[in-house]
């Protein structure tokens, strides 16, 4: 009976194929660029009387890094087209801001909020961030 040797090529190929993946996986995660993340949030009542007023209140916020944020918020409503209803302050971090209002007639009206960037306080070109889903309410 003769015995052959192990050539070891087996665990040895295992290592390779790890190192190899592992190599892969750094390369990959190295050349994906990296997102900022924001978050939008727009409240408004579903429904609201003629004549009675209600509330919008939204906020959000962006990570990039070096921006001023400015939060609007506008409405359409009654074939009017989008058009502002407030604006928040410039501010470092998330903003917020909120409308009260009162509808003279019965239908929807629809509201959104708008995230802008600024470069400075008095930046005459601010760039937009984000939307916030559309809300409506229902003036009955």
């Amino acid at each position: 009976m003769t015995r052959t040797k192990k050539t070891g090529y087996t665990a040895g190929g295992g290592r390779l194929a790890v190192i190899g993946a592992l190599g892969l996986a750094a390369v990959t995660l190295a050349a994906v660029p990296a997102f900022a993340k924001g978050s939008m949030e727009i409240a408004a009542p579903h429904t609201a009387k003629v004549g009675k007023n209600f509330t919008v209140k939204a906020d959000g916020g962006d990570d990039s890094a070096g921006y001023l944020h400015q939060l609007c918020l506008e409405e359409n409503g009654f074939g009017e087209g989008w058009h502002q209803e407030t604006c928040s302050a410039v501010v470092k971090g998330d903003a917020k801001t909120a409308a009260k209002g009162a509808s003279a007639r019965s239908g929807s009206l629809k509201f959104r909020a708008v995230l802008y960037g600024l470069t400075s306080r008095h930046d005459q070109h601010p760039k937009q961030l984000h939307v916030s889903k559309v809300v409506t309410v229902r003036v009955r």
